[in-house]
């Protein structure tokens, strides 16, 4: 009797221990997420937002939903994964194992949580990357298993997040060539909105991997509940939003699954891309400082040091250039006081000629008529200069018209039995062939090892993927998508370990490739072809809520004569600065304006670079007539507003600007810059001295009722 007893006091402990929930705290220093394994061994979300102050009221949440919901189950709505195991079975039920957490360097903390499928051995690996200060919270999946014959993957997301509230509004970003990351917020009502890209490569033509999600209410800029999500994958993607029939939330975000469906040895991992998001309680622009911060210190190339200004070839010659030309542009460099000068497209192809996008790509041996002398002779004149010089490549892609598509068709993705489609008269290398990585990489590691002077590279990528099939993959042919992006980053690992310092620009066509895995390996990307200082405004605006000003190439070109040289010039000091113009064209006042202009963004370039944003005026408010923002460094010593009025109505009724981040307590001189020669400030109190308190309650008169008419205002703290 007295063992019976005792054996049933061991039963009840042991069950009492395995019924008992156990939370898992994902925390910064202002986001909480905590997960729940509960008693019947599921994993559940229990809450995210707010980060909780005290730990004796996690035990009063809800269980919440489960954090990463499986195909085959109980479930009737979009789940995180879906595998088909060998016996065709298509089901998983994921159990918690462990969690481990570890402080990974100082600031940021790991958590890992296993699950395992009870009847199949499959394990799922859940990690949280917790960065404190900087608010941000990156989750990966890890998927392997030890059945005899590969595991079918059918979906395999990189996060699954749960709400639960009255109601949601999406922000999202999309458009088309010239026309990108256009802004639009719809509320979520019940079934899916799904945001995705089946693209290949230049995937983000028609949307970038971004989106804003409202709480409650629509958020603005220092109001509102909202998370802001990006994923990390430069190929297709898809973002799942999902409203159920109890009005709850379901945010799934990862690889496109479409024509993805991979095929997992056993014994080996797959790991999905990383889905990067941040919480804030007082509108987007938190939220948005939050990702600069971010970036600029953990995962942004380079991302603390400083960016070269430029002058691009392009508009002044296209690609009709030869040796004389660029080194007579080179002089223009000079002139305006720029950094690099950047030669483009055009320079190379000898059997086809690159003098149109007709021909040429992939055979990359400078063409001998325009270039005699090579690119060592270019290198050689900028360094007499005293100015840097960089260089155009599109090293992922062919044209059918070049040697190397005649040698090698066999590396061109294309279909073996049908009429070849091209997009921009080209097609894409394929990137899961190793000797293709060779290549690609041999064309940064050619023209470095010959001429290592060159400073600097514009990588472009002109076409998504057509003609989808890979001579390579053979019966794999669901890998390519996910094998074409994945060979790209082993080309990009191989240039940044053999040429750690070497800055890149991200280009595809405009923004076709933008996301945070690729910008590890590129100093900064273009934000867009159409250089048209008011769509640059919208364009520069959309971006500028997940990526900071120095990641975001922006120039100074033609485009749109109505408006003046500084308003083009304003506009393009948002970001990083660079110029795709003739000098010659230019009247004397444009050109001192300029050179002015280089100077005091060289001068003013930490507060832009370094600072946090602060958008005052949205060129979307109202009638889309005004713009407005403002950085301001770290230490609040000094801040520059750039303020645009693009068409003001008749009569409109024009109120102060109030400005944001400045001490309230400091005192700060304002004062007028970038002005034209012989040109006086008309702004009230220019060059008075003003309290913080007074800038960020009452404000600047800092717009008109002129049309396409900026300004820029340097605050000084004294």
């Amino acid at each position: 009797m007295r063992i019976k007893a005792i054996l049933s006091l061991c039963l009840f402990t042991l069950a009492t221990a395995v019924s008992a929930d156990e939370f898992i705290k994902i925390n910064t220093d202002q986001v909480g997420l905590v997960l729940r394994a509960a008693d019947n061994g599921r994993l559940y979300q229990s809450y995210l937002g707010k980060r909780l102050a005290n730990e004796s009221d996690l035990q009063h949440l809800p269980k919440g939903n489960e954090a990463y919901l499986t195909h085959g189950m109980e479930d009737y709505f979009e789940p995180a994964i879906e595998v088909h195991h060998n016996d065709a079975n298509p089901s998983l039920l994921l159990k918690y194992v462990s969690h481990t957490s570890k402080n990974v360097q100082p600031g940021v903390d790991e958590t890992v949580i296993t699950l395992q499928d009870d009847k199949y051995p499959v394990t799922v690996k859940l990690h949280y990357v917790a960065y404190a200060k900087e608010n941000i919270i990156k989750t990966f999946t890890e998927i392997s298993h030890q059945e005899k014959k590969p595991l079918k993957l059918e979906r395999y997301a990189s996060a699954m997040l749960h709400f639960s509230r009255p109601a949601y509004y999406l922000t999202e970003f999309s458009g088309d060539w010239i026309y990108e990351a256009t802004m639009s917020t719809t509320p979520l009502n019940f079934g899916k909105k799904v945001l995705d890209t089946k693209l290949g490569a230049r995937a983000n033509m028609f949307t970038p991997p971004m989106f804003i999600l409202s709480l409650d209410k629509e958020s603005s800029e220092n109001e509102g509940e909202v998370i802001l999500g990006t994923l990390g994958w430069t190929g297709n993607f898809r973002f799942t939003f999902e409203v159920d029939n109890k009005k709850d939330l379901r945010v799934i975000a990862g690889i496109n699954p479409y024509f993805s469906e991979y095929s997992l040895p056993k014994g080996e991992t797959f790991r999905t891309p990383d889905f990067y998001f941040t919480y804030s309680d007082c509108g987007r622009g938190q939220a948005s400082r939050n990702f600069h911060d971010w970036a600029r210190k953990y995962q942004l190339k380079d991302g603390q040091e400083d960016r070269m200004t430029l002058l691009n070839n392009w508009e002044a010659t296209y690609f009709d250039f030869n040796e004389d030309k660029l080194v007579e542009l080179m002089g223009d460099a000079v002139k305006l006081g720029v950094d690099m000068f950047l030669l483009d497209d055009g320079w190379f192809g000898n059997k086809y000629e690159r003098h149109s996008d007709t021909q040429g790509l992939g055979d990359w041996d400078e063409t001998q008529h325009k270039l005699p002398h090579g690119i060592q002779k270019l290198v050689d004149e900028a360094a007499k200069r005293n100015i840097k010089f960089g260089i155009w490549i599109e090293p992922e892609m062919v044209s059918p018209k070049s040697e190397l598509y005649e040698k090698h068709k066999d590396w061109v993705i294309h279909l073996p039995n049908r009429d070849e489609y091209y997009f921009r008269n080209q097609m894409v290398l394929d990137l899961s062939n190793p000797e293709v990585q060779d290549f690609v990489f041999g064309v940064v590691d050619g023209l470095m090892t010959k001429y290592p002077g060159i400073a600097y590279f514009k990588w472009d990528c002109n076409s998504p993927i057509t003609n989808i099939y890979s001579p390579y993959l053979k019966d794999k042919q669901t890998h390519l998508y996910v094998d074409y992006v994945r060979g790209l980053y082993k080309v990009l690992d191989r240039i940044k370990a053999k040429y750690p310092k070497l800055p890149m620009m991200l280009c595809s066509g405009g923004s076709g490739r933008i996301d945070y895995e690729a910008l590890q390996y590129f100093t900064e990307f273009w934000a867009s072809d159409n250089t048209d200082p008011i769509q640059r405004l919208f364009i520069q605006y959309g971006y500028s809520f997940f990526y900071p000003a120095k990641s975001m190439s922006a120039h100074v070109t033609t485009w749109n004569k109505n408006a003046s040289i500084k308003f083009r010039t304003d506009v393009a000091m948002m970001g990083k600065l660079g110029f795709d113009i003739k000098l010659s064209d230019m009247s004397g006042d444009d050109l001192t304006y300029c050179q002015s202009a280089v100077k005091n963004y060289k001068r003013l370039r930490p507060a832009i670079m370094e600072g946090d944003l602060y958008r005052l005026v949205s060129p979307y408010d109202g009638t889309r007539s005004h713009a407005a923002n403002q950085f301001v460094s770290k230490d609040k010593n000094k801040a520059v507003v750039f303020a645009f009025d693009v068409y003001p109505g008749y009569g409109e009724k024009i109120l102060p600007v109030r400005l944001e981040g400045l001490d309230a307590g400091k005192q700060y001189r304002v004062k007028e810059i970038n002005l034209m020669p012989n040109q006086g400030s008309s702004l009230e109190g220019n060059d008075r001295v003003f309290s913080g308190d007074y800038l960020m309650k009452v404000g600047l008169n800092l717009l008109t009722g002129n049309k396409l008419y900026s300004r820029v205002v340097e605050i000084t703290a004294e």
